[in-house]
Formats: C-alpha cells, structure tokens, sequence
C-alpha cells in the first residue's frame, strides 16, 4: 500500500489505537496487495451522557479501478470499533477480489437496496445493499426514465454490475414502499 492516512474528529487516539490502525491496515494490505491507499477516520459522532462517548471508524480503501467505503455503527470501546471496521473491510475486499477474479456469477435476480444518496443535477446517486455495501446508480441504469421521481429512502429493486470504478447498479426501478428508519420515521 502506497499511503495510510489517520485522521480523528473530536477524538485524541488513546495509547495503542494508531499501531492497531496501522497493524490492521497492514492485514489488510497482505491480504489484497493492490491497495493504493487506505483512509481511515476516527470520530465521536454522538455524546451520551448515560452512555459516554461512541466511537465510529470510516474506512476509505483507494483501489485500482474502485474504492471501498466502511461505515460501522457507532461503539463504546475504540479498540472494538477498529476492530469491527476492519473486519468489515476485508470482508468487503474478499468481495471486491472475487469479482475481479470473476469467480462471482450473476444469480439473474434482483437484489433490493435503498437510496442513501442523490445528485439529481448531476445524474447519479448511491444505493445501500445487504451488509451497508454502497453502490453507485447513474440516471441511465433507472427503468423507465424514474430517475428524477427518485428520494432518499426509496426502496429499489435492482440488478449488480462491475463497473469502471467498482459496483454500480443496473436495471433500476422501485421496489414499492419506503424502509422506516430508526426511531420509526421514514426516511
């Protein structure tokens, strides 16, 4: 791997996390020894005054032809929080390399995902698959011209390709209804 970069946001590193950053960056560049760098991001995005603060880890893997987003929900315990993001990582890099091995065939059936994010001025957005996957959607993969009848939150059914930068949708189109998110609203 070319770089590692460690950044916090309203954390200082306690003893001990940054060589675990750095020890399970080095895992993962052993396991898959394209990498080409790997950001990670460590913040406390919510204080409890009940519960002290969380830790949330943000892993962002630079690869040739793609990169690989993790986000895990927010824990107590730091080192447990690097731990789960990195695990996630590698579960999502053993997934990134068996389709550039080709060893993953296409089932012919849909899969479901929700709109996380859009740019409709731009023409393309990112759905959230099985397991918090993102996947990049472009206003032309959307059946029916129903790009532009898109929200964040719309639950849609659709099919997965490799593109130039990694996983992008295909054949996209409402799956009917929203998901509720947490806290009972819809999103």
């Amino acid at each position: 791997m070319e770089r590692l970069q460690i950044a916090m946001r309203d954390v200082a590193l306690p003893d001990g996390a940054e060589a675990a950053i750095r020890a399970e960056a080095a895992r993962l560049n052993s396991f898959y020894d394209r990498l080409v760098s790997c950001r990670v991001l460590v913040e406390t995005p919510h204080r409890h005054l009940r519960e002290g603060a969380l830790y949330n880890v943000r892993i962002d893997l630079t690869l040739p032809g793609g990169e690989l987003v993790v986000k895990r929900q927010p824990e107590k315990d730091l080192l447990s929080a690097i731990q789960r993001a990195f695990e996630a990582a590698r579960r999502r890099l053993e997934d990134y390399a068996r389709v550039q091995r080709g060893a993953v065939k296409a089932t012919g059936k849909p899969a479901r995902a929700r709109v996380v994010r859009l740019f409709p001025y731009e023409g393309y957005g990112f759905l959230e698959a099985a397991g918090g996957r993102e996947i990049y959607d472009h206003r032309n993969s959307v059946l029916n011209g129903g790009f532009d009848r898109m929200e964040v939150g719309t639950v849609v059914r659709f099919t997965e390709e490799e593109g130039e930068r990694g996983p992008q949708a295909s054949s996209v189109a409402p799956a009917g209804g929203r998901r509720r998110q947490k806290g009972g609203t819809t999103a």
